[in-house]
This record gives structure tokens, sequence and C-alpha cells, in this order.
């Protein structure tokens, strides 16, 4: 999930490694990581051995298709262990200081269904969205967000506080000009997930070999670069206290405006 270009090396590496310890434990396990099958069809891979997904698509669709392994641990500002937060970021410029100033304003949104960039920022909202917001911008990845906030099409955006700190390191220009005005309320982290029908023993070789890996000091540079710092186990009913999805949205944002950096409406 946080798989950018710049850091696949350190993501391929630290697969390889648990791979390799999957083998050793007589478990079966592809020598490179799947990057060409769509996300809701690995997911629903009956032949499923490890993957990420964001804890809201996993509540609300694949829970039956879907048993939790471990949940990472991140270092980035923002996250507390196995939780994470948004951040609410606006541009450098923007005359408001805290959420209740965007009243009115424009919204970037990277989809619906994501937890970190939509049904976080709702459930932090003073009023329902469709009140709150004037207009919404659906932009498909939050890095297309925090440009759309940048470029003045959107005013507002609630961005994973992992991908953030990612961009920051990686892409400082996609953070350029743009400040945080505060965060979400944190919940669960995004879990590593297998099929729901795996075997007990297939879920403890896999705890084991990730546990293993974050052992490593060989792979310290690997997890370093991906903000990785451990794992903990996360049930059902933590995942069950994700904030429900949002039953309105606010009318869609035609096209990009390049509105110019004035005050959102009060």
């Amino acid at each position: 999930m946080y798989d950018f270009p710049e850091v696949r090396w350190a993501t391929d590496a630290l697969w390889a490694a648990v791979a390799a310890r999957l083998s050793a434990a007589g478990i079966a396990a592809a020598p490179a990581l799947d990057r060409e099958s769509s996300l809701p069809d690995l997911w629903t891979d009956p032949a499923l051995l490890l993957s990420q997904t964001c804890g809201n698509p996993y509540v609300r669709r694949h829970r039956d298709r879907l048993r939790l392994v471990a949940t990472p641990c991140y270092s980035a500002p923002g996250c507390d262990g196995p939780r994470y937060s948004s951040l609410l970021v606006v541009r450098e410029d923007a005359p408001g200081t805290g959420l209740a100033d965007f009243g009115g304003s424009v919204c970037a949104v990277n989809e619906w269904g994501s937890l970190s960039g939509w049904v976080a920022l709702a459930a932090v909202l003073p009023e329902p969205p469709d009140r709150f917001f004037r207009a919404a911008l659906v932009t498909g990845a939050h890095v297309d967000s925090l440009a759309a906030v940048a470029a003045g099409d959107a005013d507002i955006a609630a961005i994973d506080c992992v991908t953030y700190a990612l961009l920051q390191r990686y892409r400082p220009a996609a953070t350029a000009g743009l400040r945080a005005i505060g965060r979400t309320a944190t919940a669960p982290g995004l879990p590593l997930v297998t099929r729901r029908d795996a075997s007990d023993e297939t879920v403890e070789a896999l705890r084991a070999a990730l546990r293993g890996v974050l052992a490593d000091p060989a792979l310290a540079e690997a997890r370093a670069a991906l903000l990785i710092e451990g794992i903990e186990l996360l049930g059902e009913a933590d995942y069950d206290a994700i904030p429900p999805q949002p039953v309105s949205t606010p009318p869609l944002a035609s096209v990009p405006s390049r509105r110019s950096a004035t005050a959102p409406a009060p």
C-alpha cells in the first residue's frame, strides 16, 4: 500500500527475506511480489498468501475473504504503534488555522472508500460532509490530492500520515507549499492479511517470518527506508472501531477550477 517506486528496493528486500523464511518452513512463497494484479483481485484471490489492505475495505467488503496476520507499526509523525492518522493539509498561504475555517471549501478526496482520505476526515467534521464542504474533487490517489490542493483546485485534503512522511522524504516537491492544520483521530493501521481459510499454522509461519525480518540487522536499512519499526497483532474488534462510512458526500467538482488562494467561505 506504500509501494512508492523510490522504496520498492526496500519492499522487495523485505519480501525476499519473508519468502525465504516461509520456504524454510515448508510454505511455498512467490520469489517476487505481484504488482500487476489490482488490489481487489489480490484480496479476493483464493490462493492469497500475504497482502496489505486499508482497514475500511477490510471491514466493509472483504472481512469474509481475508484473515488478519499483523499490523505494521510505522515511525511517521501521526502514528502511535499500530495506529495511524491523517494530516489535514492545506496550502501554506491559506489563511485558515483549523478545520472549522474550511467550511464551504472544496476538499480533495483520493477515493470515497479510503479510511485515511475520506472516512477519517468525515468523522471529524462538525456537520455532515455535504453541508460542510461546498464540493469535492475525487483524485484517485493521495499524491494527486496534494497536487490538487497545491494547484488551487481544492482547498484541503486528508492525507495518510505514512504517505505524507514518505513523500516528504522521497518527493519533497509533492509537499512543497503545503502545511498541516491538524490531524484526524487515530485508527488501526493498514493490516497485513491472508486468505480467510488459511490454516493457523500458515498464519503463525507468516508472523514468525515477519518477526524474523524485523529483527534481522541486515535489513535495517530497508526497514528504515519504509519507516517500519515493528508489528502488532490486532483483532477484528480493533478494526470494528473504524468510523462508519459517511452517508452523504459533497457535490462533485465537475472540472478543476484553478481557484485562487483565497480564504474559504466561513
